[in-house]
C-alpha cells in the first residue's frame, strides 16, 4: 500500500465539494462502464496532528465528557476523521461520498491520550462488500504517538443503491430490540446538528436543517451518530477504564428536534458495559453498543 503524506488535516468543507464532484462523475462513469470497482492501495499520514484546549473542553461539553485533560474516545475520532474523508474523496475510490450513510463504529482505546502529545494520524479503505441494500466498506484510522498505537478506529460505511460487479448481496437479520428500563433521557433541540459540526467540522448538510437534509431525503435535520454514540460513551463514565474496545451500531437515524430514552448498564458477569438509545414512544432503536473494558 502506497503511504501519502498530507501535509496537515484537511479541511472537511472542502473535502465534501469535492466528494461531491467526485460522486457525480463516479455516476457518470458508472453509467458507460469505466467507473472504479475496486480500493485504491493508498493510506493517507498527517504527522503531528495536536488539538487544543478550547477544541476538547467545547467537545466535553457538548457530549457530557467530564473536564480533564484527556481527549475523550470520540474526540480522538473528530480530530482524525478528515483523514478518512479524504480518502474517500478521491476520483479513483469506487463508492460516492455524497450520500454515504454511517453504518458502525468500533475504536479501541489503547490508553489515555493527553491533550498535550503530539499525534500521527494514518487512514486506509479496506472490506469492500455487499450489503442488501448496497455495498459497504470499512475505514480504518490509526493514531500513535511516538510510534506507539494508542487508538484504531473502524467505521463501516454503506453506499446505499451501489452494486459493484460480482458482489452478491448478503443477509444480515439484527436480532429484535427489546427496549431496557431507561436509565436516561435526551431532549435534543433542532440545532443539535449545526452544535456538533461547531465542535467536529462536519458539516454534511443532512445535519444542519431540514431544509439541507430534504435535499438528502430526510424529513427533517439528523443527529450525527458520533454524536450519539460519544454521549453514550460519557454516560458509561469512568467505570470504562482506561483501555477499552468501543463498539456502536447506528440503526435509525434521530430526527431532531428529538426525545431519546437511553440506557447504559454494566452486563451480569461485569466484564462489560451495554449502550441503547432508541425512540420512547415506539421503542425503535437508533444507536446499540458496547464498552469493554481492556485489564
Amino acid at each position: 500500500m502506497t503511504l501519502v503524506e498530507l501535509p496537515a488535516v484537511p479541511g472537511l468543507g472542502g473535502l465534501y465539494v469535492r466528494g461531491a464532484g467526485a460522486s457525480g462523475r463516479l455516476a457518470l462513469a458508472r453509467r458507460t462502464g469505466n467507473a472504479p470497482t475496486s480500493l485504491p492501495d493508498v493510506a493517507y499520514r498527517v504527522r503531528g496532528v495536536r488539538p487544543t484546549l478550547e477544541h476538547l473542553t467545547a467537545f466535553q461539553r457538548l457530549v457530557g465528557e467530564s473536564a480533564t485533560d484527556t481527549l475523550p474516545a470520540g474526540f480522538v475520532h473528530v480530530l482524525a476523521f478528515p483523514v478518512a474523508i479524504a480518502l474517500m474523496a478521491r476520483a479513483d475510490f469506487p463508492l460516492p461520498l455524497a450520500g454515504m450513510v454511517h453504518l458502525a463504529n468500533v475504536v479501541e482505546q489503547h490508553r489515555p491520550v493527553r491533550y498535550d502529545e503530539t499525534l500521527d494520524v494514518v487512514a486506509s479503505a479496506h472490506g469492500l462488500r455487499p450489503h442488501r441494500t448496497g455495498t459497504q466498506v470499512d475505514l480504518v484510522v490509526e493514531v500513535t504517538s511516538d510510534d506507539e498505537l494508542v487508538w484504531r478506529g473502524t467505521s463501516t460505511y454503506l453506499a446505499k443503491g451501489v452494486r459493484l460487479g460480482g458482489l452478491v448481496p448478503d443477509d444480515d437479520e439484527r436480532a429484535p430490540f427489546v427496549a431496557p428500563l431507561p436509565t436516561g433521557q435526551w431532549r435534543l433541540a433542532a440545532d443539535t446538528g449545526r452544535r456538533y459540526a461547531a465542535v467536529s467540522g462536519d458539516r454534511n448538510p443532512i445535519h444542519l436543517s431540514a431544509l439541507t437534509a430534504k435535499a438528502l431525503g430526510y424529513d427533517k435535520a439528523i443527529a450525527h451518530g458520533m454524536y450519539t454514540a460519544s454521549r453514550l460513551l460519557a454516560d458509561v463514565g469512568p467505570a470504562r477504564g482506561d483501555a477499552f474496545v468501543w463498539h456502536v451500531d447506528f440503526v435509525k437515524p434521530i430526527l431532531l428536534p428529538a426525545t431519546v430514552a437511553t440506557a447504559t448498564r454494566r452486563t451480569a458477569d461485569g466484564s462489560s458495559f451495554t449502550m441503547a438509545a432508541w425512540h420512547p414512544r415506539t421503542g425503535k432503536p437508533h444507536a446499540l453498543g458496547s464498552v469493554v473494558p481492556v485489564p
